[in-house]
């Protein structure tokens, strides 16, 4: 199941330890990020092992829009990572919100 950027910035604002990635490239990171850490989508295979140990943790994706997080969390679906979750709307409907 999918996350609203309201419930995500609802667990940020109560402080709770987010296991939280960006997939945008970094120059999209350097310009506006929300504290990710940044794991550019094609960058994510060869950095699997940066993130092995939460194979089995709830692992939040965001992008630009939700498109090539939706593809992160399908591949990490697909490598056995059983709670991947996509950030819907990703930082335009952040920044549309005014977060």
């Amino acid at each position: 199941m999918d996350i609203t950027i309201e419930e995500l910035k609802e667990r940020m604002d109560k402080g709770e330890k987010l296991n939280l990635f960006d997939v945008r490239e970094e120059y999209e990171f350097d310009e506006f990020n929300i504290g990710a850490t940044l794991i550019p989508l094609g960058e994510l295979p060869d950095r699997l092992e940066e993130i092995a140990h939460l194979k089995n943790e709830e692992i939040l994706i965001h992008c630009r829009s939700g498109a090539r997080s939706g593809r992160a969390k399908d591949y990490l679906t697909a490598e056995g990572y059983s709670n991947v979750r996509n950030v819907l709307g990703g930082m335009m409907a952040w920044q549309a919100a005014g977060y």
